[in-house]
């Protein structure tokens, strides 16, 4: 059976309706981490980006207010050294008892990593992301204090007393470059994906696996992964596609205007996983059921920005289809952030379970 990932937002600016600078709004945050704990979620990622809040900070809060939900922390390595990020996760972890994975991103904008002091480059990104997993797996585990004399980290007898309530913490990382494949492929618990069509997300998957085999991983062990989808959502298809419209409006007019994430003359992206994106998306506007591109295009592909469009029964066999393929972790997040989240816990999460279930008792029509 699946899990569902959503995205916890710290107030009500969204793409549609940005507020420039806006604050924390704790009682915003409070209610958004509990109507995804009422509806069914099983993570909500926590983002970084190099000008916004602290998501650890964020973490503890959905974690102190909340039952079930688990945390996925984004973690880059320039921002926090592993042996204090082993001790950071580990207490977030006892805290909420287990609720813990975090999710690295290795970096995929020189400019974004300089922002914050970091002049490596994608390779040399990666090759630190290596490094920082193996010495967090060893701080969480080892009994004795340990050396480290790596390339881009060295340290001298650490001892960690701080460990994961369950012994270790889920990592996830994500990408679709050859390194991400890699590293992900052989290290880690979770391979996040952006939505691509069926092919391509098999095509990847495979990679994934692939390297996962390399690295002597049984099959039992393979990365879990995880794709994320935008769901565009009404009551029909017809509804579903007027509003996907009135959505591309918005998001056009905020880039157009500057008021957008991502401003209208931004350059290429230079991470492999939008290139991707707008490479599918020049082949045209729909592909497979209902996955729709031209959300990306308006965003210059930033971040996860593929729509699936229709009404709950479609996305419902949309995200079917990428669980067939063999995603286990499914992430969907709106435009309208919390109204859609809680319009996906209504109407999408249970119907995919439902039929999933009945498929597995034999009921299914």
């Amino acid at each position: 059976m699946p899990e569902f990932i959503s995205v916890t937002f710290p107030n009500e600016s969204t793409e549609l309706a940005p507020i420039p600078g806006a604050p924390i709004d704790p009682e915003y945050l409070v209610r958004y981490a509990r109507s995804l704990d009422d509806f069914g979620y099983n993570y909500t990622l926590v983002p970084y980006g190099s000008s916004s809040f602290d998501p650890f900070t964020i973490g503890a809060t959905i974690l102190s207010v909340t039952k079930n939900i688990k945390v996925i922390i984004a973690l880059r390595p320039n921002t926090l050294y592993p042996t204090v990020a082993a001790k950071a996760l580990s207490t977030l972890d006892q805290l909420s008892r287990g609720r813990v994975v975090v999710h690295f991103i290795a970096g995929g904008s020189d400019a974004e990593q300089a922002k914050e002091g970091d002049f490596l480059t994608k390779d040399q990104r990666y090759g630190r992301l290596e490094e920082y997993i193996k010495i967090l797996r060893r701080a969480w585990k080892s009994d004795e204090p340990f050396d480290w004399e790596g390339e881009y980290y060295q340290f001298k007898q650490f001892s960690n007393q701080v460990r994961p309530t369950n012994g270790d913490i889920p990592v996830s990382v994500g990408g679709s470059s050859d390194e991400a494949y890699r590293i992900g492929g052989s290290l880690a618990d979770i391979f996040g994906l952006w939505g691509e069509p069926l092919k391509e997300t098999k095509q990847q998957i495979d990679r994934i696996y692939a390297e996962s085999d390399k690295a002597g991983r049984p099959e039992s062990d393979r990365p879990r992964i995880w794709v994320t989808f935008r769901p565009i959502i009404a009551e029909t298809d017809d509804l579903a596609w007027a509003k996907a419209h009135a959505t591309l409006d918005a998001l056009s007019t905020h880039r157009a205007n500057g008021q957008g994430k991502v401003p209208a003359n931004a350059p290429p992206p230079e991470n492999v996983g939008s290139q991707r994106l707008l490479d599918i998306a020049a082949r045209g506007e729909i592909q497979d059921r209902a996955l729709w591109y031209p959300t990306v295009t308006a965003t210059n592909a930033r971040g996860a920005s593929t729509a699936l469009v229709g009404s709950p029964k479609t996305i419902t066999d949309s995200l079917i289809d990428y669980v067939d393929l063999g995603a286990d972790l499914i992430s969907v997040r709106g435009y309208d952030n919390l109204h859609d989240a809680i319009d996906y816990g209504r109407f999408v999460l249970p119907r995919v379970r439902q039929v999933l279930k009945e498929r597995e008792d034999g009921t299914s029509a």
